[in-house]
């Protein structure tokens, strides 16, 4: 047998220096000297046979692939998380991820839908995470400035070569992932104690979790240097099935639409999401006391319904899960992350 054959490295190059150079663009939007884009993200035109769950995923995928970034000599990203360094890492040192290539996706997989079976990624993603968080980063405060093109440059710049080490050495970033990780624990436990309660409405992509009172909300990291509160998100997200998530934990009620909606899921079908403002309106004039109900928007990330300021409802659950799941059967698709722009 001949030896592998090895796509071309290319070079990290930040977001705002590769608009003058022809690039890869991954986990993220082209810019203009985009010549392929390998990303997930809304709208992101990905060759079909390369589009995956995950952005990570097709930079691996492409690797058996030649000639796909024609002039191209650098790799980019607009923002930095998990799935987007996993990306990155995959095209500048194809050998070492494709030798590695489960860890990477699952790491990618942990940081963006708070989902996996690997422990070892689910820490690596909490040591990245770590680094992206300006109040935990071991990088120190200076690198994160009001220039986010310039801050997300420094951490792709500081933190890819640490990525192989992270992979092969859980021991060399403990004092970065140790504290979450017990978190996780503690939480995985209250999950699959029996003190919690999860309803799948399988025709509307929906969970109900009905949590009790004395769950922890020191929650977990999301994506980059998010955090999350509430139960760790991978607690919670590995124990549920739906796409849309309702949170009842006393007086608290809300509905989250996981990120897995948001971007181009390749997997499995995924319900469309439906715009929750009117049933916004619909529970506030329900409300007898001064809660007042928002959604942010069915364009963000992982938009909620909720009560603004302390949080808390003075409905019964029941009637806003009645009318929750009205909303989502009776509404409109109202976002399609699969139409090219």
């Amino acid at each position: 047998m001949g030896a592998r054959w090895w796509p071309p490295a290319l070079r990290f190059e930040p977001y705002p220096a590769a608009e003058a150079i022809p690039n890869v663009v991954v986990d993220g939007s082209a810019n203009v000297g985009t010549v392929l884009v390998l990303s997930h993200w809304p709208h992101a035109p990905c060759p079909p046979d390369l589009a995956r769950d995950l952005s990570a995923e097709s930079a691996l995928a492409y690797l058996d692939h030649d000639g796909l970034h024609g002039a191209a000599s650098v790799v980019t990203n607009n923002h930095f998380d998990q799935d987007g360094l996993m990306s990155v890492y995959a095209l500048v040192d194809p050998e070492a991820a494709l030798a590695r290539a489960d860890l990477v996706t699952e790491v990618a997989r942990a940081g963006d839908f708070a989902v996996t079976t690997s422990r070892a990624a689910a820490r690596v993603s909490m040591a990245i995470a770590a680094c992206a968080d300006a109040e935990r980063s071991p990088l120190g405060s200076d690198l994160f400035g009001d220039d986010h093109g310039a801050t997300t440059g420094a951490l792709y710049t500081e933190v890819l070569p640490r990525v192989t080490g992270w992979l092969d050495d859980l021991d060399t970033c403990h004092e970065l992932w140790a504290d979450e990780d017990a978190q996780l624990t503690a939480d995985e436990a209250l999950m699959s104690s029996g003190a919690v309660r999860i309803e799948e409405v399988g025709d509307l992509d929906l969970t109900v979790v009905t949590l009790p009172d004395t769950a922890s909300s020191a929650g977990g990291h999301r994506f980059g240097g998010m955090w999350e509160s509430t139960v760790h998100p991978m607690a919670l997200y590995g124990a549920v099935g739906g796409f849309a998530v309702l949170l009842v934990q006393g007086a608290r009620v809300e509905l989250r639409y996981r990120y897995e909606s948001w971007v181009q899921f390749r997997s499995r079908p995924v319900r469309p999401r439906v715009d929750l403002a009117p049933l916004a309106e619909e529970l506030t004039a329900l409300e007898p006391g001064p809660a007042r109900w928002s959604f942010d928007g069915v364009g963000a990330l992982t938009p909620t319904l909720h009560v603004d300021g302390e949080g808390t409802t003075d409905l019964d659950p029941a009637v806003v899960e009645r009318r929750v799941e009205h909303a989502l059967r009776q509404g409109s698709p109202a976002w399609d992350p699969y139409a090219l722009a």
